[in-house]
């Protein structure tokens, strides 16, 4: 007779923490959208991430796309969690690595963005992914966690990976952004 392995109460409450998480979040959050170019030189890069993860602003339509949200933004760090499925299969049977780069693109990027000042933007000119083990459909959500590395007048550079509930490693990135003066309207790009 087959026995279940015995579930870990830790990876149960931790599980339990994150999907708490994401229905807050989801229950904020504005219709997808564009953003003006105003909204977003109006304020911080910490306000800006904060005004969307409060529904005061249209949330990007790739997070939609892909079903994933931002469950934690701070001065420096920036973290998504979403849950693969099977619409993300690639030919093999496992999750695109399309996927797991556009949750650490999305991290690693606002990680960034949350220490820029007013009318300052960036833009990823390098993104580095690391991939370490397979999302399955059954893998259950998943977080990219980033972090800043450097920001300076010029450049931004942050690292992140992909972690589950029980803190497995599935993929591990870097970025490096480029850091401009947004337009103001009326400017000429």
């Amino acid at each position: 007779m087959k026995t279940e392995p015995q579930r870990d109460p830790q990876v149960d409450t931790t599980l339990e923490k994150w999907l708490a998480r994401e229905r807050e979040v989801r229950l904020l959050m504005a219709a997808p959208g564009k953003i003006p170019a105003a909204e977003v030189a109006a304020v911080d890069g910490l306000q800006f991430l904060e005004r969307i993860g409060r529904g005061e602003l249209p949330f990007p339509p790739i997070m939609q796309t892909l079903d994933f949200v931002p469950v934690e933004a701070e001065r420096g760090a920036m973290t998504f969690q979403g849950t693969p499925k099977t619409d993300y299969y690639n030919p093999i049977g496992s999750v695109h690595g399309g996927y797991v780069a556009t949750l650490l693109d999305s991290a690693l990027g606002c990680a960034v963005h949350t220490t820029l000042e007013r009318g300052v933007g960036y833009t990823t000119l390098e993104l580095k992914v690391n991939y370490v083990r397979p999302l399955t459909d059954r893998t259950g959500p998943v977080r990219a966690e980033a972090k800043v590395v450097s920001v300076t007048r010029r450049i931004g550079i942050a690292e992140g990976r992909v972690v589950d509930a029980a803190g497995r490693l599935y993929a591990w990135g870097s970025t490096t952004c480029l850091i401009f003066p947004l337009s103001q309207p009326g400017e000429q790009a």
